[in-house]
């Protein structure tokens, strides 16, 4: 049998062959741009659906200004209602914040004081830390396009991580701030002080009863090797205007015998003729030894007391000079070493070597000097032996050093260093400061000393001469000598100018004024 063949086509002829090339589409018009690929088409925005950014720049943009502007991503979306809430709450919150604290430095100050409330502030950073960053991510999500690249949604996270950290650095670090400034003063001032010698009267209201001058008794405790507790080799009552936060020093020596005890005090009725132990060791009957002797041999002899030691040497000082001591301020000069570090260092004048180490009495050399020279930035180590230094040298000359060291401790602490170093500051304070200030007036006194920084500082060291001798002091005179300094008397027609107090020192002991040929090492 043959196939059949169609009647069109002759018997025996063949199909012509398929061609195997497709055939050619034709390019739309277009040229080039129309073999790129093409971005993710966007569906159609439906009714009741977010509206979203197009481009990666518009999704970075809105991420950015939704983290620091909260509510304006919601807004952009078209959660109208949601993001115009979220953006008044932002705004108010910013606004009471401002107005709270601009209004004057107390309001800052006394939240300072008060760790419970501090704490409060803490954990509420911590909520609105948690808050900003849920909104800060759902306006991310909300805002970028549904259908996206993947180089978007790389760039759209990068920017979202980057603006979270950087919006929240600060909040931790305001919230580190707090949480230390809680616990030095819960560390440090104590909220009810068991004292017989702080001032009664004294209120948040009215700190300082109604005084002129508030006396404060800096103590330098030096405990050592071979010592029976703490002696406070350094006695120095700061006497400071309340007003004007002018401010007297008044510099007692380590060594000083027979101090006096004011006549209602306890202690008085013990020593009525001035502090004498009996032991039969003069060191035990100086002033830096009252601090660790009397609670010894007069336990309780003042009553409910948090620091005893502290309460009989503040009665001590007010009974020689003839003033009332209202409160102390005890530093652990070992301690001291790392309040400078904390600062950054302090920058002192030094005119004559002074000995790191050695011992005068044992015969031990120092290992190393400090020498001469202006402006000598000291860190902890060597501010310590330059406000301690004593081989080669007497008491007289470390306490001006002291003294110095205050001076530059007041000089170095600027706003900015206290801000860039207020951790430090603080963790270093809480093991090295004691003192029986209440919290209550905490405020109070930094605000005072905010203006003793800025006001005239003088001193009025005791220094053995024809009129004073530590051995046997002449108590009259170094009352006198203390009212003429608080209180100058008017030169007889000198127009009102006031008289130096006598052993006021009348050059800035201070000052870069070397001695002679002043250079000493280790090896001499």
């Amino acid at each position: 049998m043959t196939d059949d063949v169609p009647a069109s086509r002759s018997a025996g002829s063949r199909r012509a062959p398929r061609s195997s090339r497709r055939p050619r589409r034709s390019r739309p018009s277009g040229g080039a741009r129309a073999l790129r690929p093409a971005a993710p088409s966007q569906p159609e925005r439906r009714p009741g659906e977010p509206r979203r950014t197009r481009t990666i720049g518009g999704t970075v943009g809105m991420t950015v200004l939704g983290a620091f502007a909260p509510g304006t991503g919601y807004l952009f979306a078209g959660r109208r209602a949601l993001g115009a809430v979220v953006l008044i709450v932002w705004i108010g919150a910013l606004g009471a914040i401002t107005w709270y604290f601009g209004r004057d430095v107390d309001t800052a100050l006394d939240l300072a004081f008060d760790p419970t409330l501090l704490k409060i502030v803490a954990g509420g950073l911590g909520v609105l830390l948690v808050v900003w960053g849920s909104i800060t991510l759902t306006s991310h999500l909300l805002v970028r396009p549904r259908r996206r690249s993947r180089t978007h949604t790389v760039v759209g996270y990068v920017t979202l991580a980057a603006v979270l950290l950087v919006g929240a650095a600060p909040v931790l670090r305001v919230a580190q701030y707090v949480l230390v400034t809680a616990d030095t003063v819960e560390t440090i001032f104590a909220d009810d002080v068991e004292s017989a010698t702080i001032p009664t009267e004294a209120t948040e209201e009215d700190p300082w009863a109604g005084q002129d001058r508030v006396n404060v008794l800096l103590l330098g405790g030096d405990g050592g090797e071979g010592r029976t507790g703490v002696r406070t080799d350094t006695v120095i009552l700061v006497s400071i205007d309340t007003k004007s936060g002018k401010t007297i020093m008044f510099s007692l020596p380590r060594n000083m015998m027979n101090a006096q005890f004011p006549d209602d005090s306890p202690l008085h009725d013990l020593y009525p003729d001035g502090y004498q132990t009996g032991l039969g060791d003069p060191g035990y009957d100086m002033l830096n030894a009252i601090y660790g002797q009397v609670p010894v041999l007069h336990p309780g002899v003042l009553g409910k007391s948090d620091n005893e030691g502290a309460d009989a040497v503040k009665l001590a000082v007010s009974g020689s000079l003839g003033i009332p001591v209202d409160y102390y301020l005890l530093v652990n000069l070992a301690g001291f070493r790392a309040v400078v570090d904390a600062i950054g260092g302090i920058t002192v004048n030094i005119n004559e070597p002074v000995a790191i180490n050695g011992n005068t009495d044992a015969g031990i050399p120092p290992t190393d000097y400090l020498q001469p020279g202006p402006d000598q930035h000291l860190d902890g180590f060597k501010a310590l032996w330059y406000a301690r230094g004593r081989y080669g040298s007497d008491d007289y000359a470390r306490m001006e050093r002291q003294r110095c060291a205050i001076d530059a401790l007041i000089e170095a602490a600027d706003p900015v260093t206290m801000l860039k170093r207020y951790v430090e500051l603080l963790k270093a304070g809480q093991d090295i400061v004691y003192t029986d200030i209440p919290r209550r007036l905490g405020s109070a006194f930094v605000q005072l000393l905010l203006r003793v920084k800025d006001a005239k500082v003088r001193s009025v060291v005791f220094k053995t001469s024809d009129k004073f001798f530590s051995g046997d002091p002449d108590f009259d005179y170094m009352h006198d000598l203390v009212q003429n300094a608080i209180y100058p008397p008017k030169k007889v027609g000198g127009k009102g100018r006031e008289q130096r107090p006598e052993a006021e020192n009348p050059k800035d002991a201070c000052a870069y004024q070397p001695a002679d040929g002043a250079s000493v090492s280790a090896s001499d």
